[in-house]
């Protein structure tokens, strides 16, 4: 049950004393009959208060709020005749107690009993119109409330969704690279400590750097370089890879792991074709728009691309997280060769720009 504090309690004393005040004035306007004015007053006071509480706790939560509204108009007029009955005996009471049925010497306001009853219709009305707002006002705050713990909700689930997916590296690649150093270390190769000194840059650049909401374009790409040599160790001589890019500014930043998904599912899902793996990368930016293109080979009867691919669609979950609606990934096969291109016109524009503008 709702607590109900001592100041809650002094303001309608207060109110309900300041209309009774109201009252005293209009029945005792032009009239020397004080004694009547307040009998009068103090009888009416408790019918206005009785009608008032019963109207806002009673009839408007139950039916108005409700959207019951003929029950409402039903029960407001057998209110309205309650008002009339109790306010035509009151009068005809005052009346006869007070003035001894002496009708000339009873007040002009009080004589009108359409004017006493509009005045009863009148404050209860207010205060129910204040009421009205005020409960529109806290409904309207509450669902204010609701709705922004519901953006929360959506926004941390987004988030975790996007951590998930930034740290997403197949370990295949892992345990491959693991076995290329061990088959090394058991040759007493010199190439062990720059394959494991580049293993822990990349690994370093998945676990810590993509914590990030921005990563520097050009460190992207000097990863995808690390990336390329470490699967050169495993392939040797049997992976051919062309690539390129552009001289790029430092400033320009992207979302962390935003390509590096792209070169793994090449080396995943690529195939040997005439004994080689040949992947083709390129990477541009152009005012502000940024351009990757990546292509590689592979056996068309028995790839993971023509489904589109696990890989495909984490890729494309993570733009649509971090670049919403702006950005066009394309795919195209056609013979023994899968493409892919990446368009971002306006780098600046992520979604962690976005919330920081709100």
């Amino acid at each position: 049950m709702k607590k109900i504090n001592f100041k809650t309690i002094l303001f309608h004393a207060l109110f309900w004393v300041a209309v009774w005040f109201f009252f005293f004035y209009f029945f005792s306007y032009n009239s020397d009959k004080v004694d009547y004015a307040l009998w009068f007053s103090s009888g009416l006071l408790p019918l206005t208060i009785g009608v008032t509480y019963f109207v806002n706790y009673r009839l408007i939560p139950r039916y108005l709020l409700a959207k019951r509204y003929w029950k409402f108009a039903l029960y407001s007029f057998y209110t309205i005749v309650y008002i009339s009955y109790v306010i035509s005996l009151l009068i005809y009471t005052c009346l006869i107690l007070v003035l001894k049925f002496n009708l000339n010497e009873m007040p002009p306001m009080s004589k009108n009993f359409f004017f006493v009853l509009l005045l009863v219709i009148i404050v209860v009305g207010v205060i129910s119109f204040v009421s009205i707002l005020n409960q529109s006002f806290k409904t309207a705050t509450a669902n204010k409330e609701l709705q922004n713990k519901i953006l929360e909700t959506q926004l941390q689930l987004k988030e975790q969704e996007l951590h998930y997916l930034k740290r997403q590296i197949h370990p295949h690649f892992l345990f491959n690279t693991l076995n290329t150093i061990y088959g090394f270390a058991l040759k007493q190769s010199k190439q062990t400590p720059d394959i494991i000194l580049k293993l822990s840059n990349l690994l370093d650049y998945i676990l810590y750097q993509v914590n990030k909401p921005l990563v520097s374009l050009k460190e992207e790409v000097l990863h995808i370089q690390e990336y390329i040599e470490l699967e050169k160790v495993r392939f040797q001589d049997t992976l051919k890879v062309d690539f390129s890019a552009s001289e790029i500014n430092d400033e320009i930043q992207v979302a962390p792991m935003l390509l590096i998904p792209f070169v793994e599912n090449a080396f995943k899902h690529g195939n040997l074709v005439d004994g080689f793996l040949r992947i083709k990368i390129e990477v541009r930016v152009v005012n502000d728009c940024l351009e990757f293109v990546i292509g590689n080979s592979f056996i068309q009867e028995d790839n993971e691309y023509k489904n589109g691919g696990l890989g495909l669609l984490n890729i494309r979950k993570r733009l649509d997280l971090n670049y919403p609606n702006n950005y066009e990934l394309t795919n195209e096969i056609k013979e023994n060769w899968y493409n892919a291109k990446l368009v971002i016109c306006d780098l600046t524009k992520t979604k962690q720009s976005e919330r920081e503008d709100e």
